[in-house]
C-alpha cells in the first residue's frame, strides 16, 4: 500500500493499523512500483480533487483501489461528499464503501470504472 498526502494532522492509529493488517510498511509518495491500494489524505485545502485522484492512480495496479480519507464533518480541511461524488467519475472512479476510519478521518473506497 502506498500513502499520498500524509501530514501532521494525519491519524497515526490509521496507518499503524494499515501497516499492521498489510503485514510491513507501506511505502511513500516517491515510491515507484506498482500497488495495490493507494491510501489518499485528502483536505478541502490540497487544491484540486481530481488531479489528486488521477496523481493518486499513477501506480495503482490493475484491480487495485483508492482509499480517500477526508477530515470529518465540522473538522479543518472538511470535504463535501458531493465534491467527492463529483470528483471520482471524473477522475474516471467509482465508489464502492464509506467507512469512519477514526474520530477525525471519513474514507471512501473508490475503484476504477471499467
Amino acid at each position: 500500500m502506498q500513502i499520498v498526502g500524509w501530514d501532521d494532522d494525519c491519524d497515526k492509529g490509521v496507518r499503524t493499523a494499515v501497516e499492521a493488517a498489510g503485514g510491513g510498511p507501506v511505502v511513500g509518495e516517491d515510491f515507484e512500483g506498482v500497488v495495490d491500494e493507494v491510501l489518499l489524505w485528502w483536505r478541502d485545502d490540497d487544491g484540486d480533487i481530481v488531479d489528486g485522484l488521477l496523481d493518486s492512480m499513477g501506480m495503482l495496479g490493475e484491480g487495485g483501489s483508492v482509499w480517500l480519507l477526508t477530515p470529518k464533518p465540522g473538522r479543518s480541511g472538511h470535504v463535501e461528499a458531493e465534491e467527492i461524488a463529483d470528483a471520482a467519475p471524473t477522475a474516471g472512479l467509482r465508489p464502492t464503501a464509506s467507512i469512519s476510519v477514526s474520530d477525525d478521518w471519513h474514507g471512501t473506497r473508490l475503484v476504477p470504472r471499467h
